[in-house]
């Protein structure tokens, strides 16, 4: 029998938030245990984000494969053109459960899934109260139930699909409870499960059991080095949703508590993930399944000045990647680049079952048995504000908004915190031409010519 599948992403979990993976501040002994019993990749990104609501795009990329620009609608919706990880792995044979968010519409999570359970269809919301679904075999999911956005500062109202809220429980023991009872269902079976673990966690609001609330001391937190009370330049994002959480500048009090906060929850989905790894061992299914953890994005807290994850610097561009099962390597760490988008050909790669054309990721499996090196350069854009390109030895990041036009140039070997903007020396000139004719010549290999600045984006391209 063909291996079971459990994939569970996290919302806004940065790469750099695992004890096992160089966080000695971070408390997360299950995912050490998941990192040391598999491979994990210490230089995986998302390309950036089509919307501020930078969750959508990308958990979207997650289920297709493709680029971030695939959708017109920023991924709210997924063509019934485009193939689906949750839909392929049923054509082999798989049952397919899904729980938690899903932000990419009812009509993919029905083609996704053929089974679920304490599903949301949003966005973000009170870990507390969150409004769920059971399992639609219609797949209409119809029964819209209205709510009010921000009961306290907006009479804004929205529409959901939901079933019930279930009253005091939190998101994460909720989805959790429910990805254990679905492992304890499939005892026996003999087909293979495909399960699909969305967490809300650890997206704001940051509240959580007083367990985890508890357990980190703001004051003992260590800024991060990079910390600054304000970004150096103004680039249009100063009232985003994310960046109007703290106030300017950016108190170190305030930051530390952010972090704490986020820490807490982190270790919340730690504990949790430790309980679903024990129910995957109790019944019997742990040695024939392949564990993926994943995060949408990263976010800030104080970084570079910021507070939310609508840029392209490496703390919300880069994600915790964690594969562990039958042939996984043990312990290993991958340093070659890859994308979230690459989750979908790999899994289906592993499991013995075709790629759908027209993806743009690739199977990650040559580089984690150490066949291949992976990508030598990643190309960033988020919205029609910033284009950046990752290769070996630098990070190049061009701005151009209503604000302004800057550049920045990082050293990824000498300034892993992106800390020394090196764009102002003489040395750094031939670099960043070289670059910006790479950017360029990515961009439009991915049509990615169309936003509103147009051919000014790139006007100060070299001759």
């Amino acid at each position: 029998m063909k291996p079971n599948v459990l994939l569970m992403i996290a919302d806004d979990q940065r790469f750099n938030t695992i004890h096992a993976l160089g966080n000695d501040q971070i408390i997360t002994p299950n995912f050490d245990k998941l990192v040391h019993r598999g491979t994990s990749f210490t230089e995986a990104f998302i390309p950036g984000g089509s919307s501020g609501a930078v969750c959508m795009p990308s958990r979207a990329m997650l289920a297709t494969g493709r680029y971030v620009t695939s959708w017109e609608d920023d991924g709210a919706t997924i063509p019934d053109s485009q193939a689906l990880l949750g839909e392929e792995m049923q054509k082999g044979g798989y049952t397919a459960f899904g729980t938690g968010k899903w932000h990419n519409g009812t009509r993919s999570f029905a083609r996704s899934f053929n089974s679920g359970a304490n599903i949301f269809f949003g966005g973000m919301w009170d870990h507390w109260n969150v409004p769920v679904n059971d399992y639609d075999p219609t797949g209409k999911y119809d029964h819209l139930k209205t709510f009010t956005q921000d009961p306290f500062s907006t009479h804004r109202t929205i529409q959901l699909p939901a079933d019930r809220i279930n009253i005091g429980k939190h998101s994460t023991d909720l989805f959790a409870d429910t990805m254990i009872q679905a492992i304890r269902d499939h005892q026996g079976s003999d087909q293979p499960f495909f399960m699909y673990g969305a967490f809300m966690a650890p997206h704001d609001p940051r509240t959580m059991p007083d367990k985890y609330s508890a357990m980190y001391d703001p004051e003992a937190i260590e800024l991060p080095d990079n910390y600054l009370p304000q970004h150096p330049f103004e680039f249009d994002m100063r009232a985003q949703r994310d960046e109007s959480l703290e106030a300017y500048p950016r108190k170190i009090s305030a930051v530390k508590q952010h972090i704490a906060d986020y820490y807490g929850m982190i270790t919340h989905i730690d504990d949790r993930v430790g309980d679903i790894v024990s129910a995957l061992e109790e019944t019997g299914q742990l040695d024939t399944t392949l564990i993926v953890y994943v995060a949408d994005h990263g976010i800030s807290l104080g970084q570079h000045g910021l507070i939310g994850k609508q840029n392209l610097y490496d703390n919300s561009i880069r994600i915790p990647m964690i594969l562990a099962g039958p042939g996984i390597p043990e312990d290993r760490r991958v340093a070659g680049k890859a994308l979230l988008l690459d989750m979908m050909p790999t899994i289906l790669d592993y499991v013995g079952l075709p790629i759908p054309d027209g993806i743009f990721g690739h199977s990650l499996l040559p580089q984690i048995q150490g066949k291949a090196g992976g990508r030598d350069e990643v190309y960033l854009q988020f919205t029609d504000k910033i284009r950046g390109l990752v290769t070996p030895d630098y990070k190049l990041i061009e701005y151009r908004t209503i604000q302004g036009s800057h550049t920045q140039l990082f050293d990824r070997h000498t300034d892993p915190n992106e800390e020394y903007d090196l764009s102002h020396t003489a040395s750094a000139q031939p670099i960043i031409a070289k670059m910006r004719r790479r950017l360029r010549q990515l961009a439009q290999a991915q049509g990615d010519l169309d936003f509103s600045q147009g051919e000014q984006f790139w006007a100060r391209d070299e001759k």
